[in-house]
């Protein structure tokens, strides 16, 4: 089954024909994935075996485009086209620049260092919002272990243009993936704190954005699950929700009800969207690297 429909709405961002596609195998753990289309190709992780790897358009072909590679987990692209990567044995965010090599933006907050970023994105103004769980200093598999030295797991936004860095978001036990709603006004979080307290439901949280663009505050929880996680997730243009869930990426409408699922037999972590006209989705599950063509585009676009 390539599909399951729960509401009628889910028809209109499916093609019938359309078929899930396996890649690429043989990761350990798969994640962050980030088009580049400049390069025809689509990045992503393989997070405990340390490289950064290549899927080619234009062939199909897959390589290893970066190792070591400190351990990289979540990406996005600049909006001068240079991708923005999150560190787990550097602690650091970092921005990959044109000439092929890495720039430190963060590893600190105020004077500690962060515990191991996790996945970001690039808003409309060129600030940089990341999340800072433990994931990649709790054990050697993701990173190398160390105490946290701030103690805590949030969501900042970093200015990469005057180096500013303000904690943003500070209430939730793990937070993981997170994305903006098309018009920037409300922020999407993953907490995934269940991985580290059985009581803390996933569950996916929305906060208000201010309207100088700078901070959030709590809204509402958006969406919960159970058998499984939320982790990476991305919204399309009309403001609904693609996000990993468990073995199945799930599909939910701006007003929080689930649509749709796409079964892929194995732990999704993370989606994103590629291809010359944006509608390629390409998740990241476990061991492979699988795609399906939608009829949804990513926001901003």
């Amino acid at each position: 089954m390539t599909y399951e429909i729960l509401d009628p709405r889910f028809n209109k961002l499916i093609f019938g024909p359309a078929r899930l596609e396996k890649l690429h195998t043989g990761m350990r753990w798969a994640e962050g994935p980030v088009y580049v289309p400049a390069a025809k190709s689509l990045l992503w992780s393989d997070i405990p075996n340390n490289r950064l790897m290549r899927f080619d358009e234009t062939d199909s072909s897959v390589s290893v485009f970066e190792y070591p590679c400190g351990n990289q987990n979540g990406h996005t692209l600049d909006h001068q086209g240079r991708v923005i990567a999150c560190e787990h044995s550097g602690r650091r965010v970092s921005r990959l620049e044109h000439d092929g090599t890495w720039t430190n933006l963060v590893d600190n907050f105020q004077g500690k260092r962060l515990n191991s970023p996790n996945d970001a994105i690039v808003k409309s103004d060129g600030s940089i919002w990341f999340t800072d769980p433990t994931y990649g200093i709790d054990t050697e598999y993701e990173g190398d272990a160390a105490e946290s030295e701030i103690g805590s797991s949030d969501v900042y936004r970093l200015d990469p243009e005057t180096g500013e860095m303000t904690m943003v978001v500070s209430d939730l036990l793990k937070p993981n993936g997170l994305a903006f709603s098309p018009k920037e006004d409300l922020l999407y979080i993953a907490d995934t704190g269940f991985s580290h307290d059985p009581l803390c439901t996933p569950k996916i949280v929305t906060y208000t954005v201010a309207t100088d663009g700078r901070s959030v505050s709590r809204k509402d929880v958006f969406a919960t699950m159970e058998g499984g996680l939320y982790d990476g997730f991305r919204v399309d243009r009309s403001g609904n929700i693609w996000t990993s869930a468990g073995e199945a990426v799930a599909i939910y409408a701006p007003d929080g009800v689930m649509i749709g699922r796409i079964p892929i037999g194995e732990i999704v972590a993370n989606v994103t969207f590629g291809g010359p006209k944006r509608n390629r989705l390409y998740i990241t599950a476990q061991t492979s690297l699988y795609s399906i063509f939608v009829n949804a585009h990513p926001a901003g676009s």
